[in-house]
């Protein structure tokens, strides 16, 4: 079982403005680690980066968040190409969602992973094998 995990995991993961959504993350983030299962694209890495660094308040230092997506980088990271993004239109006109989340999905497909970590999807929501997990309704199995 593999779990793709969408960008906002790994940003409230650093964002000390929400106490309660950065445990679950952090927990979440964890137990992907230890257990190998964590899959991502390149897209949430670049999300992540833009995101840390220029949205938060405080935001991370670039020299952190670089080396946040270095260690991340184990994790086999989907890359966008043309295939991909003709996967996430189809996915795009079948489901109805924003270009961007399509293109998450189509990277959870691409990386063969049966869930997929997202507060931005309806929990519990099957996407053609692919079963959408809010994180913050629940605790990874295990903690």
């Amino acid at each position: 079982m593999s779990i793709f995990v969408d960008t906002n995991v790994f940003v409230y993961a650093r964002d000390s403005s929400r106490p309660a959504k950065q445990g679950v993350a952090e927990r979440w983030i964890s137990h992907l680690w230890t257990t190998g299962t964590g899959r991502l694209s390149s897209q949430v890495l670049s999300e992540y980066y833009v995101t840390v660094t220029s949205k938060l308040d405080p935001g991370m230092e670039r020299t952190d968040a670089r080396a946040d997506i270095r260690d991340l980088m184990a994790w086999r990271p989907v890359p966008v190409t043309g295939e991909l993004v003709a996967d996430a239109w189809e996915i795009q006109d079948r489901y109805g969602f924003s270009y961007w989340d399509s293109l998450i999905v189509a990277a959870a497909r691409a990386s063969g992973c049966d869930q997929l970590l997202s507060e931005d999807l309806q929990h519990g929501q099957d996407l053609g094998g692919i079963v959408v997990i809010d994180p913050f309704r629940g605790e990874p199995p295990g903690a």
